[in-house]
């Protein structure tokens, strides 16, 4: 018996982390006592875990499938440094700070209410502004709660005001918040950047266009449903239209002109340069935004001093509530594209333009409300929490992952997933219905840290290009922030839609509330959109990798993965004193895709010294992804004893 259990000791570990989770432990301990405790087991099986036959743990007669021992729990120190020391994981906070301050400091009613005002009379204009300002609000913020809070208190109010139907406009809300996880500068792009070994960058540029298509499917959704069924989206009455010229005009053919000058004038003045692709588009756009800018300048300042006016009141609203936010998106993504900052660089530059931003706004509007003490304090303490989140979720994934690889699980999943009918095609196919599956219980980051680097190693074995699969998995974990019940954008709209009858502070009529089954059946249209794009993805790869054949290199960015020498796992420096120009003897584990296929979210901390520095341990075979070339566990001269 002791036999069979130490022989399937890794299908047992992770059926056993999964039931764990299912009862409602808290993810970052469950993974470490799991760990924990199946290392303790693993310990105790390993002289019963001898191979007599072939299987998908056992690639040669008499190894033994368990390669666990005690003093591999004193490289636990260093890996939890290491995950400290993580440069690419710092952009998480900034870019977490940047969405907060902009969502206090009254940014998303400013562009909801001008956006709002665009549309006008159209059937469904106000949900296309939602949409509009939710993609917005994702390329300057990444954070889905922002979004969604922000445009559930503005836009559900004034939506029910004018008879938009209740499912439609939760879905529209909801929908339009969860595109903060596909447009950069994402949070889940950055994670999954550090679980897949790729460029931050790479995969900021790679879901730029996806991104986009998704919004425009949304919108279109909108379009159908207002066609169809006009009572459900109808258009703003003339009387709510504000910005008018004198003569009662919208002054729309002054704002066409300013976009098409404006635009024309950024295309001519980009056409001669080396960029391609999102690189162009970032700064083309940078550049006619400018343009635009100035236009709005000239004209306000020749109002000021002649009393004439050469743009209309509509053109200049926009422009001035569309530039901050558009110029913040340069300087976040264009730096990062056009390779002058890498993404923990954009996200500080992102956190001090967000304070810049709020700060210009509290003076010109002469509102202390933009920008206080109180919501710094605030902002500060949930990225603070946010932050310890995710740090505590990869401390526990280290500890899984060391008892996992030592019962060579990472083997068990390569085996079991390698073996799936349809090659790619079929492999891509049980992992997006896996994907989706699970995103009715877990959320993103969980998804991201606990499946992700099991499947990463098969996918490259596979012949993936891990920028596309790390981006087709991102649109399909926007799932998870809408799958009913579960939702995370759900539950935030719900907080702040009304529960009971209120009264409208506008119309002075009794509006009744909106029911947790109509956000619920207004999220499952855009749960199908967002499927349909993930098939998308997968028929047209073309959609991501438009600037490269194959998969590429990891490009080396501040904590990312090294290269690997062939037949170990190198870990990147943590720059201590004293290390090495070649590493360090406390280097910190990588979160990349290591080259044994083993997976990425803590592998075994391989803390390679100089030989001079390295300890023998008990010999291990040398098919244990924790032996060095002299058969025992590799540890540093000073790690910590037990």
């Amino acid at each position: 018996m002791a036999a069979f259990i130490a022989q399937n000791l890794a299908p047992i570990m992770f059926a056993a982390l999964v039931v764990v989770l299912l009862l409602g432990y808290p993810v970052a301990f469950s993974l470490g006592a799991v760990g924990l405790m199946f290392f303790a087991i693993g310990v105790e099986l390993a002289p019963f875990s001898r191979c007599v036959e072939l299987s998908s743990v056992c690639t040669r007669i008499g190894d033994p499938v368990i390669t666990l021992d005690w003093p591999l729990l004193q490289s636990l120190p260093a890996s939890i440094y290491g995950i400290m020391s993580n440069d690419t994981l710092l952009a998480i906070p900034f870019f977490t700070f940047m969405g907060l301050i902009l969502e206090r400091s009254g940014m998303a009613e400013d562009l909801l209410d001008t956006v709002g005002q665009l549309f006008g009379t159209v059937r469904g204009g106000l949900a296309y502004a939602v949409i509009f300002v939710g993609a917005l609000l994702a390329a300057t913020t990444g954070v889905v709660a922002a979004s969604v809070i922000s445009m559930g208190l503005i836009s559900l109010p004034i939506m029910l005001r004018y008879g938009y139907d209740r499912r439609l406009a939760a879905g529209v809300i909801a929908a339009s918040g969860t595109l903060a996880q596909i447009i950069p500068p994402s949070l889940v792009l950055i994670v999954m950047a550090d679980q897949l070994g790729r460029s931050v960058g790479d995969m900021y540029e790679a879901a730029f266009l996806p991104g986009m298509i998704l919004a425009g499917a949304y919108a279109f959704y909108v379009f159908i449903v207002a066609t169809i069924w006009p009572e459900r989206a109808p258009g703003l009455p003339a009387d709510a239209i504000g910005f008018r010229e004198t003569d009662g005009s919208r002054g729309l053919g002054s704002l066409g002109m300013l976009a098409i000058v404006s635009g024309v004038s950024g295309w001519l003045l980009m056409r001669d340069t080396t960029f391609r692709g999102p690189d162009f588009v970032i700064l083309t756009m940078a550049t006619a935004i400018a343009v635009a800018f100035a236009i709005a300048l000239l004209s306000f300042g020749t109002r000021w001093a002649t009393g004439l006016r050469t743009l209309s009141r509509l053109a200049e609203q926009v422009t001035f509530v569309m530039v901050p936010p558009l110029a913040l998106i340069f300087l976040v993504l264009g730096t990062i594209f056009i390779g002058l900052a890498t993404p923990t660089e954009g996200g500080a530059m992102g956190a001090v333009g967000a304070m810049g931003l709020a700060y210009a706004k509290r003076l010109l509007d002469n509102d202390p409300k933009r920008l206080s003490l109180d919501i710094v304090r605030q902002a500060t303490e949930q990225t603070a929490k946010l932050s310890a989140f995710v740090m505590f979720i990869l401390i526990g994934a280290r500890i899984f992952s060391l008892a996992f690889y030592g019962v060579n699980g990472h083997l068990w999943i390569e085996h079991l997933l390698s073996g799936l009918p349809g090659g790619q095609l079929g492999f891509l196919i049980f992992v997006n219905l896996l994907v989706f599956v699970l995103a009715f219980f877990l959320d993103f980051f969980e998804l991201a840290f606990i499946l992700v680097p099991l499947l990463a190693p098969v996918a490259s074995k596979l012949g993936i290009d891990l920028v596309w699969f790390g981006i087709i998995l991102s649109v399909n974990m926007q799932t998870s922030f809408l799958h009913p019940p579960f939702g995370f954008a759900l539950f935030f709209l719900r907080s702040v839609a009304a529960k009971q009858p209120y009264i409208d502070r506008v119309t002075r009529k009794e509006m009744q509330p909106v029911t947790t089954e109509q956000i619920y059946w207004g999220a499952v249209p855009f749960v199908v959109i967002q499927m349909a794009m993930v098939g998308l993805l997968i028929a047209f790869p073309g959609l991501v990798l438009r600037d490269h054949d194959g998969p590429p290199p990891a490009q080396q960015i501040p904590g990312s993965v090294s290269p690997q020498p062939k037949g170990g796992i190198s870990l990147p420096s943590l720059g201590l004193p004293g290390a090495a120009p070649g590493g360090s003897p406390l280097g910190g584990p990588s979160f990349g895709t290591p080259k044994l296929g083993a997976p990425a979210m803590g592998g075994p901390p391989r803390l390679d010294a100089a030989p001079s520095a390295r300890k023998q341990g008990p010999a291990l075979p040398r098919t244990s992804p924790f032996a060095g070339p002299d058969g025992g566990p590799v540890l540093p001269d000073n790690a910590p004893k037990i």
